[in-house]
């Protein structure tokens, strides 16, 4: 089963770019990439700048094939996922669909009240990522440590 995310990120000028990401939306996954990967304006938007997502990794990577063509667990499929699995997987860019591209809005506040929103919602804005959560938004590395604190108990 998926978990859907958003991410999202302010640009100089004021305006958000939003991209739907379609798995692995929760804070240990997306959360980590984005905070260890994308971690500044320039990675942020050109994470977004391709389209919604079908899988984020750890790199943006080059277009590549959507699935696997390999039989599961042979040579071959172990080496196209060697070969392509820490590259974040697009709908656009690797499965060819069109109207892909970023939701643009005039501002933050645009963002915040028109936005498509998901399970997890990533903006980068003010250069940090944030999350949205029951109380808005809060920084990704306050949700890290609630979350922490909650397994602690």
């Amino acid at each position: 089963m998926a978990t859907r995310s958003t991410i999202a990120v302010q640009h100089a000028d004021g305006t958000v770019s939003q991209v739907y990401c379609h798995w692995d939306g929760y804070l240990s996954h997306n959360g980590k990439l984005l905070n260890d990967h994308y971690n500044s304006l320039e990675k942020a938007e050109a994470l977004v700048a391709l389209g919604s997502i079908s899988s984020l990794s750890r790199e943006i990577g080059e277009q590549h094939p959507f699935d696997n063509p390999h039989p599961y667990n042979t040579p071959a499929y172990h080496e196209h996922r060697a070969k392509y699995e820490h590259m974040t997987l697009y709908y656009g860019r690797d499965r060819g669909e069109d109207d892909t591209g970023p939701d643009k809005f005039w501002n933050f506040e645009m963002y915040r009240m028109t936005a498509q929103r998901e399970e997890f919602n990533y903006i980068f804005r003010e250069g940090q990522w944030y999350v949205e959560g029951y109380d808005g938004f809060m920084s990704l590395s306050k949700a890290f440590e609630l979350e922490a604190a909650d397994h602690d108990e």
